[in-house]
């Protein structure tokens, strides 16, 4: 016996659980379409979650992206402004003490 999991497309999902919504009875959709409540259930919640994420375009997700990176990027700038002054200040003391 082969224990092969259907694949739904992402259209199929989204077209039942709106049918879910539209006829407020999981059970029926369901048995139409011979798909256990849970994983309608599963799908149902994650559209929920998703909610203004499914309807960002690439323009903004890219701007999220970049707005990461942009974070990640001071974060190395400010590690390094650090990192030079610890190495000034060695140099600055070094080169007070072959003064005297």
């Amino acid at each position: 016996m082969s224990n092969k999991r259907k694949k739904y497309s992402a259209q199929f999902k989204l077209e039942r659980v709106l049918e879910t919504i539209k006829n407020d009875n999981i059970t029926e959709i369901s048995r139409k379409y011979d798909i256990n409540v849970n994983l309608i259930c599963n799908w149902k919640k994650r559209l929920l979650n998703q909610g203004a994420g499914i309807f960002e375009t690439s323009l903004d997700q890219e701007k999220k992206q970049l707005k990461g990176k942009i974070g990640q990027l001071e974060q190395m700038i400010g590690k390094k402004e650090v990192e030079l002054n610890v190495l000034k200040n060695f140099s600055d003391f070094y080169g007070s003490q072959n003064t005297t």
